[in-house]
């Protein structure tokens, strides 16, 4: 075969861009890569001149006086070349030959190569700023990345290159990539401490190419904490739940109800009996005698129980907007109406009870919407376009005299008797005296409980103070009266006659020194004997320091204590 011959077999099936060239720059020969790339039309036609073809000053020169080899790398077309360079004799001539080798892809792939890693050292950084304990492998299980943290923690400074099983102690990474299946929260154990451990396979096209760990909880102690920080916050969130339901269901039942005089067994009694049928109740009670308490507990009491009880204080609600509370409105039915409209107390009701409070504060105008409402079982929103049905338990109460204001034309008889089906009257708490000491027990474990304020009970001689006041307030004023005597406590832990109001104590020593017709001797020697004995145990019955205090000699102090009767162990609590 003729040099020409082998040469174009040989050169025409390879990538690379091979011509040779003359003394005078002159192309003699190009294999078809060549010709594309420089466009030459011809195998070697003679005004192809690589001058005029390469238009690259310095590459043309390095042809001329390099030696062979590597002479550099050149741009052609957009693409990035390596240019080398040997000399070779054809029949006689001196001639150059010059192989370009197109490295336009390899570049582009290091480039993204080192665009990865780059990317890959930020991540590494990110997670050794955040003390991550992680690694990746590739499909051989050999560690490409693993975290500072997580190498120093196995003992191993340069993991990169070896096995993921001689590094890491009762790994699955190898399990991982034989199954290309994830294993999330496993645990796993490490020079003896108990971990949470997630393991992935990282796949490209379906092939799995390496897998990934990470370890979640360093310590199983961290599980079991951030498992205690999960059951706080569910338990908060239920709280919260819990609360809003709590803010349409009873709160309290008739065990509430504290007493056991006639008048509260019968009031207990009604409620039961009462709370089985749907019949309109009435409560009627001076103020702070517990109607909103007596309210709930016939809802609990009723086949109501699971439903919503809500509570309307008629009296606190202005009188343009009792309607559209009560009834509810459409959107657009007036100046300020909320998008969508809203839906009024007795539609959140249905199904339950509705609380009328204060009733008898209710204007005329919206009495008779009320009555319709009862008699018609339906209510229409404001600007609605008809009747929505309801079932609605009614209970209403009031502290005026409804009967009274039905006679002078202030509450509307037909509505008195509508609500009026049953009525339950509840006694003042001065005509259940007998109830005070477990009220006032009640109230103040409550208050204890809700201050943090550790209260052991109450004395005696503040019992009967309570007793013998006639609480024009009702529980409520007797409420007040125990908190602030709570508050007042000190370093005390029992409830004295000193912690009650003046306006109590007052009442009570005027009913003990005055009281049943005493002469006026008898009330002298009792506040005497008392005062004589109190000073006394002041001064743990240093009689001479008693009798200093008190201005009166020794031997008369002593005459005094002989004439009471007064002994060291005497104690007026």
């Amino acid at each position: 075969m003729q040099p020409a011959n082998w040469f174009k077999a040989i050169t025409e099936n390879i990538t690379e861009s091979i011509i040779i060239v003359d003394s005078e720059g002159t192309i003699v020969k190009a294999n078809l890569s060549a010709r594309q790339l420089l466009g030459m039309k011809t195998d070697g036609a003679g005004d192809n001149n690589i001058k005029n073809l390469i238009h690259d000053e310095a590459f043309v020169n390095d042809i001329e006086t390099k030696a062979d080899g590597v002479i550099r790398n050149i741009r052609i077309g957009g693409n990035h070349f390596t240019a080398s360079k040997h000399r070779v004799t054809e029949e006689g001539c001196k001639m150059t030959l010059v192989v370009l080798r197109d490295i336009t892809v390899k570049d582009q792939m290091e480039k993204e190569m080192s665009e990865i890693k780059a990317n890959l050292g930020m991540i590494e950084s990110l997670m050794d700023a955040f003390n991550e304990w992680a690694i990746v492998t590739d499909e051989k299980g050999i560690i490409t990345m693993m975290t500072k943290a997580y190498r120093e923690f196995c003992g191993c400074e340069d993991p990169v290159g070896k096995h993921v099983e001689d590094v890491i102690e009762n790994t699955r990474m190898n399990q991982v990539l034989e199954t290309g299946e994830a294993e999330i929260g496993g645990f796993q154990e490490i020079r003896g401490n108990k971990m949470v451990a997630m393991r992935m396979p990282l796949k490209v096209n379906g092939k799995i190419i390496g897998s990934v760990g990470k370890v979640v909880f360093k310590d199983i102690s961290d599980f079991h904490s951030m498992s205690n920080k999960l059951n706080s916050l569910e338990k908060e969130i239920e709280f919260y739940k819990n609360e809003l339901v709590d803010e349409r269901t009873a709160k309290y039942s008739i065990e509430n109800i504290v007493g056991e005089s006639e008048s509260s067994r019968n009031v207990k009694s009604m409620i039961i009996k009462v709370a089985k049928t749907d019949s309109n109740i009435l409560i009627i009670g001076e103020s702070g005698t517990g109607k909103e308490l007596t309210a709930h507990a016939i809802h609990n009491e009723s086949k109501r129980r699971t439903g919503p009880i809500i509570m309307v204080n008629c009296g606190a609600i202005p009188a343009n907007l009792l309607e559209s509370e009560l009834f509810g409105y459409e959107e657009g039915a007036f100046t300020g109406a909320k998008k969508g409209g809203k839906k009024g107390k007795f539609q959140q009701a249905n199904g339950g009870t509705i609380f009328l409070d204060e009733i008898g504060d209710m204007p005329l105008e919206m009495q008779v919407k009320l009555l319709r409402v009862i008699q018609e079982r339906h209510v229409e929103r404001v600007g609605g376009s008809g009747p929505e049905e309801i079932d609605v338990r009614i209970v209403a109460a009031t502290n005026r005299n409804l009967e009274k204001k039905v006679k002078e034309e202030e509450f509307r008889e037909d509505l008195y008797y509508r609500l009026n089906v049953v009525k339950i009257e509840l006694p003042s708490l001065r005509e259940r005296k007998e109830d005070i000491p477990a009220i006032a027990n009640s109230l103040r474990l409550k208050i204890s409980e809700r201050t943090g304020i550790y209260v052991e009970g109450i004395t005696k001689e503040a019992m009967d103070c309570l007793m013998d006041y006639d609480w024009p307030g009702n529980i409520r004023e007797l409420e007040n009266i125990i908190e602030r005597s709570i508050i007042l406590l000190d370093s005390d832990i029992m409830v004295k006659l000193n912690h009650l109001p003046e306006h109590l104590t007052k009442h009570t020593k005027f009913k003990k020194f005055y009281g049943g017709g005493r002469q006026l001797k008898n009330i002298v020697q009792e506040i005497e004997k008392d005062v004589i004995l109190e000073c006394l145990q002041r001064n743990k019955w240093n009689k001479n320091k008693t009798s200093q205090i008190l201005g009166i000699s020794r031997a008369g102090l002593y005459g005094k204590i002989e004439e009471y009767g007064l002994v060291e162990d005497s104690d007026l609590q």
